[in-house]
């Protein structure tokens, strides 16, 4: 990775993003790369719109805002809308198709994946869709290694919470295989 690496969460409050950007920072800093995260609440913290902006490399980073995307993950339709045209022309979309249902462009790298349907369906609960996209998000990307966000997912939730999100994190991992295209 020569230049830096661009990744927008994004959904709405109460989704668990930040804490996924939080996750995904860690990891990169656990490979000892450069990394800025940076997040943003709409006006009410649960259901107003959320993101976390998570900027890699391996070289010193001189604006820790996110600008342009090499990679964006919308859990939510609004998040989708206000977000996408900040995308990277060769960028990645990963959208979860429970919520997003209209797409206004479709990027040639998108990827449609009901994340909160599988999660209800596999853990009981969407509690966890968070970390199942994250870690999607990471299996395709190689932006750091499966090993690290494993790590950094233990050091960041709560002991109660790391069997469940690991869980959630390999189904994850395991959805990459499921929804990359065959060339």
């Amino acid at each position: 990775m020569n230049r830096s690496f661009e990744v927008r969460l994004s959904g709405s409050g109460g989704q668990g993003l930040i804490l996924a950007g939080i996750i995904l920072a860690r990891a990169a800093v656990l490979e000892q790369k450069k990394v800025t995260q940076t997040q943003s609440y709409g006006p009410e913290s649960r259901g107003g719109y959320s993101r976390a902006d998570v900027i890699i490399s391996e070289q010193e980073i001189y604006f820790p805002e996110a600008t342009h995307f090499d990679c964006l993950l919308a859990l939510t339709q609004e998040a989708c809308d206000v977000y996408l045209y900040d995308l990277n022309e060769d960028g990645i979309l990963i959208i979860d198709t429970t919520f997003v249902k209209n797409l206004a462009l479709a990027a040639e790298n998108t990827y449609e994946i009901p994340f909160t349907e599988i999660c209800s369906e596999k853990l009981g609960s969407p509690i966890s869709t968070n970390i199942m996209s994250l870690a999607f998000l990471v299996k395709l990307t190689g932006i750091v290694k499966e090993e690290s966000l494993k790590q950094a997912i233990a050091e960041t939730v709560k002991p109660a919470f790391v069997e469940i999100n690991h869980k959630a994190m390999n189904i994850g991992f395991d959805l990459v295989n499921k929804y990359k295209p065959k060339h």
